[in-house]
């Protein structure tokens, strides 16, 4: 049935009801999107960050990174590795001027098997956001879901008072396991568990509610209310905005700006599929996890075992590529090229 047009122009967007129901989040480094969608919190991640650092409107930020870099000196390494943890904080610090929430920077994914590292990293992160004058409240650690990133997860929220978004979540073990670590906040990725389905299976196309990847994000919800776990669900990685309706009242939704410009220009009712009564009433069981059956239970899930490890390749390929961008720029002069 199509709505009048005196109808639509009463009716809100599909993007402003889904505020209504649901955290949205914006999920880009770019300021623009940032401002003109008005998000509560943003997510950045190496490839955004990437993409957003080869825009002339951020050169700034790149030079101000490189400075960083030179100033603290050391070795070729310790000065990029320094330029760029600064890049991350510096984007992550002028998005914060703009939304009133919280920001998520990701740890360099090349340390998703270093637990320690991992720590080390965020708390060096945490520091440098202080050192403009941002407090830990208002940022979110961005830690690959490996067995090493949520047991470090579960150190830096308990030990430092360190809230963690556990990034790269495509099997249920991951969910259980990041819930009794306690972390604050857990991203499932929605597009990428279809893009396996898609490629590796014989449908082609699936109706949002049937879509793997939203049918892995609402049982992931309605374990975590149904035993009243405080973690935050944040559904990511959309490829349509017909999966983001179908997860209408998750905690929270990170959501790109190609989709959210889709969603504003929607005008269709939407009414949320998940909710706390219902996650209450579902059959499912409680499980725990230590590391042998974490490890044996996320394995048995070929998809997630080629997301996870395709995902910490791509970011952290992305991570060099940021890299080589950030020496060029403080060692090309010197070297006289």
């Amino acid at each position: 049935m199509s709505v009048s047009p005196v109808k639509r122009q009463k009716m809100e967007s599909a993007l402003d009801q889904l505020k209504h129901y649901t955290t949205v989040v914006a999920d880009t480094g770019d300021f623009n999107a940032i401002d003109e969608y008005k998000p509560l919190d943003a997510t950045t991640n190496p490839s955004l960050i990437l993409a957003a650092a080869q825009m002339p409107a951020y050169q700034k930020l790149m030079d101000d990174a490189v400075a960083y870099g030179k100033k603290l000196g050391g070795s070729e390494e310790e000065q990029i590795k320094n330029a760029s943890d600064k890049l991350f904080v510096l984007f992550g610090a002028e998005i914060l001027k703009r939304i009133p929430g919280r920001v998520s920077t990701e740890v360099d994914a090349r340390l998703s098997f270093d637990k320690e590292g991992m720590i080390q990293r965020a708390r060096r992160l945490i520091d440098l956001y202080k050192e403009v004058g941002i407090g830990k409240e208002r940022i979110l650690i961005k830690l690959s879901s490996t067995w090493e990133g949520i047991q470090a997860g579960k150190v830096l929220e308990a030990e430092y008072g360190i809230h963690c978004n556990m990034t790269l979540l495509f099997s249920f073990a991951q969910a259980v396991a990041c819930a009794e670590a306690g972390v604050t906040l857990i991203s499932p990725f929605v597009g990428r568990i279809l893009d396996w389905y898609v490629a590796n299976g014989d449908k082609k196309s699936y109706e949002p509610s049937e879509d793997p990847g939203v049918k892995s994000v609402t049982k992931i919800y309605n374990y975590y209310k149904k035993f009243g776990y405080k973690t935050i669900v944040m559904g990511a990685s959309f490829r349509n905005t017909g999966e983001i309706k179908a997860l209408t009242g998750c905690d929270y939704l990170t959501i790109s700006p190609k989709l959210l410009a889709e969603l504003s220009k929607e005008h269709v009712k939407l009414t949320p599929t998940l909710s706390v009564k219902e996650a209450q009433a579902c059959d499912l069981e409680k499980i725990h996890l230590d590391e042998k059956a974490f490890r044996w239970h996320h394995n048995e899930d070929q998809m997630a075992v080629e997301k996870l490890s395709d995902g910490i390749r791509k970011f952290a390929a992305d991570a060099v590529k940021l890299d080589r961008m950030l020496k060029e720029r403080m060692f090309s002069a010197e070297n006289g090229k």
